[in-house]
Formats: C-alpha cells, sequence, structure tokens
C-alpha cells in the first residue's frame, strides 16, 4: 500500500521562519497536515514543539478543523511533543522490507499497464478494493494522471492480472533510484473484492518482487497499516520484517 504523499501542494505554509525548507503545514480535504522527520539531534525539542505550536495558529486561522501530524521513523521526541499538545495517535503505518529474490515459485498471468487504456478499470478496481482506507480508496483519474507524469513511473512494472478480459488484480512496483543501494517498492497491491480468498494476492506480490529483482534490486520494501492484520499475515509469511513505523496523530482545532 502506498505512503501518503509528501509533496508540497498550491496552498502549503512553511511554519518555521527561519526554516524555509519545512517543515510545512499542507491544506488537506478535512483540515491540515504536518509532517516530521527526525531531527538530527535526537534530544532537541525545539523544533517539533515550534512547529506544532504554529501549526495551531494557523490552523485556527484559517477556520479550524483537523490538524494531523505524521511523525516519520524513530523520533521519541516529536512523539512527546503530539502527546503533550493532546494529539491522538490515529495511526501507525509500517515499513517492511524483506532480500531479493524470493525463493518461491509462482505462476500467474500478468501484463503491463498501457497508459490511457488501463484507468478506467484500474480505478474501479482499486476504488472498490480500498474503499476503507483514507488515501487509496478514492483516487481519481487526475490523481493517477500526476502518477503517470511523475519521473519514477514506469508502466512495465505496473503488473495486471486479467481473467477473460477483466481486470482481478495489480501490483504496482516503484523503484527508489535515489536511494543507496536502490530499493524495489509494491507501491500499491489489491484484488477485486469479489475474487477474496484465491490466493491471488500472494501471487501478485510475488510477481512484482520478480519483476524488481529482474531489474537488479536486491531489497524489496512495502508499505502497509500496522492494523491490516491479514496484510500483515501474508508479508510476513513471504519473509518482510518491519523496518521503521510511521505514525499519525491528530486534534481537532477550533476556529479563531
Amino acid at each position: 500500500m502506498r505512503r501518503p504523499g509528501t509533496t508540497h501542494p498550491s496552498g502549503a505554509v512553511a511554519l518555521l521562519p527561519d526554516d524555509p525548507d519545512g517543515p510545512w503545514l499542507v491544506p488537506v480535504e478535512d483540515g491540515w497536515e504536518l509532517e516530521l522527520t527526525a531531527s538530527s539531534d535526537p534530544t532537541d525539542r525545539a523544533v517539533p514543539e515550534r512547529a506544532l505550536a504554529a501549526a495551531m495558529h494557523t490552523t485556527a486561522d484559517h477556520g479550524g478543523g483537523t490538524l494531523r501530524l505524521w511523525v516519520r521513523g524513530d523520533d521519541a521526541v516529536a512523539d512527546a511533543a503530539a502527546t503533550a499538545a493532546d494529539m491522538i495517535l490515529t495511526r501507525e503505518l509500517l515499513q517492511m522490507r524483506r532480500p531479493l529474490p524470493v525463493e518461491e515459485p509462482w505462476r500467474l498471468q500478468v501484463r503491463p499497464f498501457v497508459v490511457g487504456v488501463d484507468e478506467p478499470a484500474w480505478l474501479d478496481v482499486n476504488n472498490r478494493a480500498f474503499a476503507w482506507h483514507p488515501e487509496q480508496g478514492h483516487m481519481t483519474l487526475a490523481q493517477l494522471r500526476a502518477h503517470e507524469d511523475a519521473a519514477w513511473f514506469d508502466p512495465r512494472g505496473f503488473l495486471l492480472h486479467e481473467e477473460a478480459g477483466v481486470l482481478r488484480g495489480f501490483c504496482w512496483t516503484k523503484v527508489h533510484a535515489d536511494l543507496d543501494p536502490p530499493i524495489g517498492e509494491i507501491f500499491v497491491i489489491a484484488v477485486d473484492p469479489s475474487v477474496h480468498q484465491r490466493g491471488l494476492g500472494r501471487q501478485l506480490v510475488l510477481a512484482g518482487l520478480a519483476h524488481l529483482h529482474a531489474k537488479g534490486l536486491t531489497i524489496g520494501m512495502l508499505y502497509t497499516e500496522s492494523d491490516n492484520q491479514p496484510a500483515l499475515r501474508l508479508y510476513r509469511d513471504l519473509g518482510f520484517v518491519v523496518h521503521s513505523t510511521d505514525r499519525a496523530y491528530a486534534r481537532q482545532v477550533p476556529a479563531r
């Protein structure tokens, strides 16, 4: 499952005047979202506390709403700042990794995504499969097109499984070429809800990991919700282990 985006769309606010590169407060549908990454000084409480205070004021000044904070990775200081600000932990997103290749045979007919052809069928399956998910379950054609325009997008790694011409599942992969060593990600994977319990999810993961290994990658990675027990059982059975955890905190901020 894909990780919530970290780009800064129009309307984002740089919270700390002395640090124009971040952190940023980003407008979202029900309020604002802030992301913090671990400081180089793990004892420095100033940045998360100042960022959260500024985010509270900005949210209040813009009519109030939900303020959501994402803490990336191991950052006890940011976690403590969120708790001190009366924010509630609402989500934990696990990054899981395993070495490649996977020594498990798989047999599933897949083909690459065709830009300009496969978007409607993919959106239909994706949005039904992820109807419960806050980001992935309401994908629009415009959002999909934005991914297609990204520098990392490669339709050859966007694998579709069809039966009698009907899309039944997919495994969309992504290569993080900027990391050292490069890492291959299972960006989004889903099976049509009408054909669950047939083992297609496992076969699609294996197809995606085989594709990534064929590109010369030696590490596979994915993100999943910490409370998605069926997915966790599958990924652990395939040899994935938790590498890091991102946490989302939230609180309602009244208008000022």
